[in-house]
């Protein structure tokens, strides 16, 4: 710059090497902080992925099958035992099946056969655990979980009648070393009383509470409950791992057909509690060449059902 006088003045400026120095520290310690972020991230999306393909919830939040309390249970038989539905289940029947779904390990898995009056209920019942229903009308069952879509529903058509329970029943037996043994994957059996075409993963499940409570087998041309009972035994007899015992219920037992199939397949020696309307059976596991359904040998005492 020029002033008045014509001279000229330089200014000159120096860079102090502390300057530089910091300047250079501080890009260094801003690497080190973004590079270790970046790394964090990367760890943590790495695990995410592992545990999800291993099927392992990457969060300590993993939930159990905690049992509700008692207050509430005892409220919700309460008020579904005093509904104006002329097809509820009392009071006591329902608290048998609930008193041994509160003792199930959990996750307790339970198996409906029939969408009831009491379908929510022991959805809500068996909290935190596995339950998936069984309904011969594919229509209502498709109504059903759109109105309810955290319940699980599986339409299967039966091809059986009423009013062939006897001859059915007298085949199966014939048949229990063959088709219709009581160890078997009933995906592939072709015994005329087995349900076979359910999704493939309810024949892998370790099924803990099986309730009988359809289909229709009020009349001579609805299907009866032939297959769903001898499927329930089926079931019980070859579980692979869970606990060695499965609680069958079976309701309508006044009926002919509810009783000719649970002295045939379930056994009386099994048998724990009943009354006119329900029945309680359990049953153990058997060794996968078993070719008899019962023992033979003498009945347990039966508690009553209140």
């Amino acid at each position: 710059m020029k002033n008045g006088s014509g001279n000229t003045n330089t200014k000159l400026i120096l860079l102090h090497p502390y300057i530089q120095k910091q300047s250079s520290t501080t890009r260094l310690w801003l690497l080190a902080f973004v590079s270790f972020f970046t790394i964090i991230f990367l760890l943590t999306l790495l695990y995410t992925v592992v545990t999800s393909a291993a099927g392992v919830s990457p969060s300590p939040t993993t939930t159990t099958n905690s049992n509700l309390p008692t207050t509430t249970i005892n409220a919700l038989l309460h008020y579904a035992s005093r509904s104006n539905d002329s097809f509820h289940m009392s009071y006591g029947e329902m608290k048998s099946i609930s008193d041994v779904l509160r003792r199930c390990a959990p996750p307790c898995n339970l198996l409906v056969f029939g969408l009831t009056h009491e379908t929510l209920l022991w959805k809500a019942l068996n909290n935190n655990g596995r339950t998936v229903f069984v309904e011969e009308n594919r229509y209502y069952a498709a109504y059903f979980e759109e109105i309810h879509p955290e319940i699980d529903v599986f339409d299967v058509q039966y091809t059986t009648k009423a009013h062939e329970a006897g001859e059915l029943v007298a085949a199966a037996k014939e048949a229990a070393g063959n088709e219709c043994r009581p160890v078997q994957n009933l995906l592939f059996s072709d015994c005329k009383l087995g349900l076979n075409d359910l999704p493939n993963h309810v024949y892998d499940v370790d099924w803990d509470v099986i309730f009988v409570d359809g289909p229709r087998g009020d009349a001579n041309e609805g299907p009866g409950r032939m297959s769903s009972i001898f499927t329930a035994a089926v079931l019980a007899r070859s579980k692979k791992g869970g606990s060695p015992k499965t609680h069958v219920f079976v309701h309508d037992y006044y009926r002919d057909v509810e009783r000719l199939c649970g002295d045939e397949f379930l056994c009386r020696e099994n048998l724990v509690e009943s009354n006119e309307l329900l029945a309680h059976y359990v049953l153990d596991k058997m060794d996968k060449n078993s070719t008899r359904f019962c023992s033979g040998r003498k009945k347990r005492s039966v508690s009553s059902l209140s």
